[in-house]
């Protein structure tokens, strides 16, 4: 169940037969990963659609997904009350949102089903131009940015992508990691600190100073300037 009392948002991914909706391409694999106050919930959605129509030979290249392996797959009006259900009421977070909002909401139309409002998603790809302008703005780039495991990705899932963009956002906003390694280099410097109080132990003195020592530290109390403890200069 989604969490109660919560900030709730979708990281969403698709992909599709080709660049444009307005040609006639369509999605063909949709992924969410919910988040609640930026915390993934572990709950997830993905399905694989039937485009009634081919792939392109570049979009199959970059996502595997073929006419063949597609050609069994539900249709998005089998899909799409299921989409809407778990997608609610959440914000949506996407890279790069009009590509995939345009995509998804040319679907939508065709069933009469409410659109996507744009204005109200999440744009990564904005959030990256903003803070680091210039830099390289892929996914790719982004993981490699904040050390983040990429060797699930061999082509670009739906669902691989979301999980890995889920933890790109995270980061944007100036993430849980960084809160994580203070929080354990803050227990580590307690630990060393305990492990040396332990370690360090202070025992009675029971025997009484040496002429040498008295001496030692009549000439070292000589060589301080106006102390405290004389009256004199109080």
């Amino acid at each position: 169940m989604p969490h109660p009392k919560s900030v709730r948002e979708i990281v969403l991914d698709t992909e599709t037969t080709g660049l444009s909706p307005e040609n006639g391409d369509r999605v063909v694999d949709i992924a969410c990963v919910e988040l609640a106050n930026c915390v993934p919930t572990g709950r997830t959605y993905q399905t694989y659609i039937n485009p009634q129509r081919e792939m392109s030979k570049d979009a199959s290249a970059i996502s595997g997904l073929t006419d063949e392996f597609l050609a069994d797959k539900p249709l998005f009006a089998d899909i799409a009350d299921e989409f809407l259900s778990f997608v609610g009421d959440a914000r949506l977070v996407i890279h790069n949102a009009k590509f995939d909002i345009d995509f998804l909401n040319s679907e939508l139309s065709r069933l009469n089903k409410p659109l996507f409002d744009l204005e109200n998603a999440v744009d990564t790809l904005q959030i990256v131009k903003r803070k680091f302008p210039g830099a390289p703005a892929t996914l790719d780039a982004l993981c490699k940015r904040f050390d983040i495991d990429t060797s699930a990705r061999v082509t670009h899932g739906a669902l691989v992508d979301c999980q890995l963009l889920a933890e790109v956002y995270i980061n944007l906003l100036g993430g849980r990691q960084s809160d994580l390694s203070f929080e354990v280099e803050r227990e580590v410097s307690l630990e060393k600190h305990s492990v040396k109080r332990k370690n360090k132990t202070y025992e009675a003195r029971s025997f009484p100073p040496s002429e040498d020592e008295i001496l030692a530290r009549d000439l070292f109390l000589k060589k301080i300037k106006a102390p405290l403890w004389n009256e004199a200069n109080l």
